[in-house]
């Protein structure tokens, strides 16, 4: 990438993502937060003010004219992912996108096939990559720590925890999908990322939502409108069994509502040849001289900077590769299509 010393960034959304956009750049000497698009003038007005961003818009359009802006950051409802984003890369501009990369895998190919065209840095946020216990299993895994890893477990479930029923996050057609998009797509990035193999040859997935259409389970995330009329129209709950191109397998399970013991259950546990270990918390499981052991890791020094913003200057910059290739975040969303199809069909999925 080309070298410079700071590059303006205009941030798409005010809501809790994009506050979070907003504050994780502003971390970086080098970037420069200089415009905000929101159409909710309040909602707006309020961003800017708390983190001193100079100008705001409610058309993304306006941004997309700027010729001093060089990159924008999506944290828009998921509908919005692939048309704005594709939008932003014919403008010229570096995007920065949260997940998922879209809301199907032919609009992803798009995204990736326009950035390495107009060789602008394109990264889906997975923040979960990101973050030191799974950025130090990486390195164990890669270090033959525990063996052959043949199988994984990927899962967010949440007791009370759908982002606010009548939100878009619950309205299929602005969403493109409930938890299994919200928080699944998540723990599968980072699993597979875990696992260095993203290209999957068949899916099973089966779908549910047993609260949501009651008006149950009802979390605070979020400061998305909240529509009453509008109906719960996605899954509350997920469950996929993905075939790697290896013959290895790994078990996704997502919910935003279930009655556990545990509030919140969330990570990867593989399973290898030699051990096991888990994400969270970050243990290793394994026979030794005097019975089985269960050990706690110490993070090792990460490989990327742990603030994915940082990490998205540090890229262009020069100074870290990108730890999250675009054809990745379209194998992911690939076999999220794979899952949504096969739970419809009641059928296994085959991918070429």
């Amino acid at each position: 990438m080309k070298q410079r010393t700071i590059f303006n960034v205009a941030v798409l959304g005010a809501g809790a993502i994009g506050r979070d956009h907003i504050a994780s750049f502003q971390k970086h000497a080098s970037a420069r937060v200089v415009a905000l698009v929101e159409t909710d003038a309040e909602r707006g007005r309020a961003a800017a003010a708390a983190y001193l961003v100079p100008n705001l818009y409610t058309d993304y359009r306006e941004v997309l004219r700027r010729a001093d802006v060089d990159i924008v950051s999506i944290a828009l409802p998921n509908h919005l992912h692939a048309p704005i984003a594709l939008a932003a890369l014919k403008a010229g501009k570096h995007v920065m996108l949260d997940k998922p990369m879209a809301t199907n895998a032919r609009d992803a190919a798009k995204l990736a096939a326009e950035a390495k065209r107009r060789r602008r840095l394109l990264m889906v946020g997975q923040n979960q990559r990101f973050t030191p216990a799974v950025q130090t299993l990486r390195q164990m895994v890669e270090r033959g720590v525990l063996g052959e890893v043949y199988h994984a477990r990927a899962m967010w479930l949440r007791r009370t925890g759908i982002p606010r029923i009548g939100s878009w996050f619950t309205q299929e057609k602005l969403s493109g999908g409930g938890c299994t998009y919200d928080i699944g797509v998540h723990v599968l990035d980072q699993t597979l990322y875990l696992m260095g193999e993203f290209e999957a040859t068949s899916v099973y997935g089966q779908m549910s939502a047993k609260f949501g259409p009651r008006g149950l389970a009802n979390g605070s995330w979020g400061c998305s409108e909240i529509d009453p009329q509008k109906t719960f129209d996605v899954e509350d709950a997920s469950i996929a069994l993905i075939r790697l191109r290896s013959g290895r397998t790994v078990q996704l399970e997502t919910s935003w509502a279930r009655h556990q013991e545990c509030d919140d259950i969330n990570g990867t546990q593989l399973f290898g040849t030699d051990a096991g270990a888990t994400t969270n918390p970050l243990r290793l499981f394994h026979s030794g001289r005097r019975g089985y052991c269960v050990e706690s890791i110490e993070p090792l020094p990460p490989r990327v900077n742990p603030n994915r913003m940082v990490h998205f200057i540090n890229v262009l910059l020069g100074r870290e590769e990108t730890h999250v290739p675009p054809a990745q975040s379209v194998a992911v969303q690939k076999i999220l299509d794979a899952i949504y199809r096969s739970a419809a069909t009641g059928r296994e999925v085959k991918l070429r």
